[in-house]
C-alpha cells in the first residue's frame, strides 16, 4: 500500500521540477537530432536509445506533444517550433486513421495542446492556425467515434483487435469525442444520421465502467473493489458481454496496472469536463446526476485499488497478479525494486496513475468532499518518487526520461540488460510524455497558472 505523504505540498517539488525540465529538454532535442523518422514512431528505448516497434503508430503524439509541454513549462522556443513542424508534417494520417482507438492520445497531445496554448495566450493568436487545430480535433473525434460496436445498453469504441474488443485504455481517448463535440462538431453516419459525440462518449464510458471495472458486488461479488480488466469481450451478433481478457497484462482475472492507470486518469479527466456541462446528451442517458454518479464510482474504485495494491513509494509493478510477485517478499510494504529478479516495475503506469489521483482529488475537493485531499496527497507521493532516481533518467546519453517502464511483458518485447532476469532501465514514449504532463500539472498549480485541462480552448 502506498505510504502517503500527508504533509507534502506541490511547492515542495519546485527544485525537483526545475531539474526535471532541464533533463527533459536534453532528451527531446537528442531524439529530434538523432532518431531516424523513416523507422516510424519511436516507441521505447533499447540500451538507452529510442527504437520503433511496429504494431500501431500510436506514439507520435507523445513524441511531438512532449515539445509542446516543454515549451509550456520552460518557454523553450526550439522545442515548440519542432513540435509545430512535426505536427503539420506528420500528424495528418493520425487524424484520419480509422484503424485505431488512439485518437485522444495522438491528436489531443499535439493539436489539442497547441490550441490550448493559443487559448491561454502563450503563443500568438492566429485565426488560420487556430482553425487548423480545431478542424483536426473535430475530424479526429468523428473518426474515433466511427469505431463503434452496439450493445443492448449503448455501445463502445472498439479496439484494433476488432469489434468484439473493448480496451480499458480507450477511456482516455474518449476526450477527443468530448473535445470535438465542444467545438460544435457531430458525427454523420450512414443515411446522413447525425450522432451526438458527447452522447457516444458517455456510452463508451458507461460500458467501460460496467464491464472493465469490478466493484465486489452483483456479478463481481467474488472480486475486489476497483480491480480492472484490460479487455472486455462481446458477442458481436447480439452485443452480449462474454468475458474479461487481456493483451498486455498477466490474465483477464488480474489487473494490468497501466490499464488501471488509464482508467483512473480517463474517468477523472472526464468528470472534470462533464461536471461543467449541461447538455441534452445527459437527459438521453438518465440525467446528468446519474451519469456523473457512474463515472465517480469508477474513478474512486480504480484510485482506491491503485493505492491499496501498489508498493509504498507509489510506483507499481506491471500487473497486480504477476505470478512471481510473492518471491519478492512483502513487496507492498516496501518501495518497488526495479532491479529485482522476478517481476518488472512499470513506472509509466505510475506516471499516468499520479495524474488520475491528483485530478480525482481536485474534483472531489471542488465538490466540498474532504476525502479529495487523500487522493491529492497520494498523487503527490507518486510524483515525488518519479522525480528522483532511480526513476528519473539523469544520464545525458540515455534518450529516455522516465526509467523502468514496461511495454509488453507477455510478448517479451522489452529490453532485458545482459546479466538480468527481467527488463529494467528503459523508457517509453508514453511514460516520458505522461511524466511531463503530470509535472506540468503540478507546476501550474505552484505558479498559479490556468488549471491544466484538455477542454481549455475547446469552444
Amino acid at each position: 500500500m502506498i505510504k502517503i505523504q500527508d504533509t507534502l505540498q506541490p511547492s515542495d517539488l519546485k527544485e525537483k521540477l526545475a531539474r526535471f525540465w532541464e533533463l527533459s529538454a536534453q532528451k527531446i532535442h537528442s531524439i529530434e537530432k538523432n532518431y531516424d523518422q523513416k523507422n516510424g514512431a519511436p516507441v521505447f528505448t533499447e540500451n538507452g536509445v529510442y527504437t520503433s516497434r511496429g504494431w500501431t503508430e500510436w506514439t507520435h503524439g507523445f513524441q511531438f506533444g512532449s515539445g509542446v509541454l516543454q515549451f509550456d513549462a520552460t518557454g523553450d522556443q526550439k522545442a515548440l517550433a519542432q513540435s509545430i513542424r512535426n505536427t503539420i508534417d506528420k500528424m495528418a494520417p493520425h487524424v484520419s486513421h480509422t484503424g485505431v482507438h488512439d485518437h485522444g492520445f495522438n491528436n489531443l497531445s499535439t493539436y489539442g495542446n497547441l490550441l490550448r496554448l493559443m487559448h491561454e495566450g502563450k503563443i500568438p493568436e492566429n485565426d488560420w492556425e487556430k482553425e487548423f487545430y480545431k478542424l483536426a480535433i473535430k475530424i479526429s473525434g468523428a473518426v474515433q467515434a466511427s469505431r463503434w460496436t452496439s450493445i443492448p445498453e449503448g455501445g463502445f469504441i472498439h479496439s484494433f483487435n476488432g469489434p468484439q474488443s473493448l480496451f480499458v485504455d480507450t477511456i482516455r481517448s474518449c476526450r477527443i469525442l468530448v473535445a470535438s463535440h465542444l467545438l460544435g462538431h457531430s458525427y454523420h453516419a450512414e443515411g446522413d444520421k447525425k450522432i451526438n459525440l458527447l452522447e457516444r462518449a458517455l456510452q463508451h464510458m458507461f460500458a467501460t465502467a460496467k464491464y472493465a471495472i469490478y466493484y465486489g458486488e452483483g456479478r463481481d461479488t467474488y472480486d475486489e473493489w476497483g480491480r480492472t480488466a484490460h479487455e472486455s469481450i462481446f458477442n458481436t451478433k447480439d452485443g452480449q458481454y462474454r468475458c474479461p481478457n487481456t493483451q498486455q497484462g498477466y490474465s483477464g482475472f488480474s489487473t494490468w496496472t497501466r490499464g488501471l492507470a488509464w482508467a483512473m486518469t480517463g474517468f477523472s479527466e472526464e468528470l472534470e469536463a462533464l461536471s461543467q456541462l449541461n447538455e441534452v446528451a445527459f437527459d438521453n442517458l438518465g440525467g446528468k446526476e446519474n451519469c456523473i454518479a457512474i463515472l465517480e464510482k469508477a474513478a474512486q474504485a480504480t484510485c482506491d485499488f491503485y493505492i491499496k495494491n501498489t508498493p509504498s513509494c507509489g510506483v507499481c509493478y506491471w500487473d497486480t497478479g504477476a505470478p512471481n510477485l510473492d518471491k519478492i517478499g512483502a513487496y507492498l510494504d516496501q518501495p518497488a525494486d526495479p532491479y529485482n529478479n522476478w517481476e518488472p516495475v512499470d513506472s509509466s503506469g505510475a506516471a499516468i496513475a499520479a495524474q488520475g489521483l491528483l485530478r480525482f482529488g481536485k474534483y472531489l475537493k471542488n465538490k466540498g468532499n474532504t476525502k479529495g485531499q487523500h487522493y491529492i496527497q497520494a498523487g503527490l507521493t507518486v510524483v515525488n518518487s518519479l522525480l528522483e532516481e532511480p526513476y528519473l533518467s539523469t544520464d545525458e546519453s540515455h534518450q529516455g526520461l522516465l526509467l523502468h517502464s514496461i511495454y509488453h511483458q507477455p510478448n517479451g518485447w522489452d529490453y532485458v540488460p545482459k546479466g538480468s532476469k527481467v527488463a529494467h532501465g528503459e523508457s517509453c514514449m508514453w511514460g516520458d510524455y505522461h511524466l511531463r504532463e503530470v509535472a506540468l500539472y503540478v507546476q501550474k498549480i505552484i505558479v498559479n497558472e490556468p488549471y491544466l485541462q484538455f477542454t481549455n480552448g475547446m469552444q
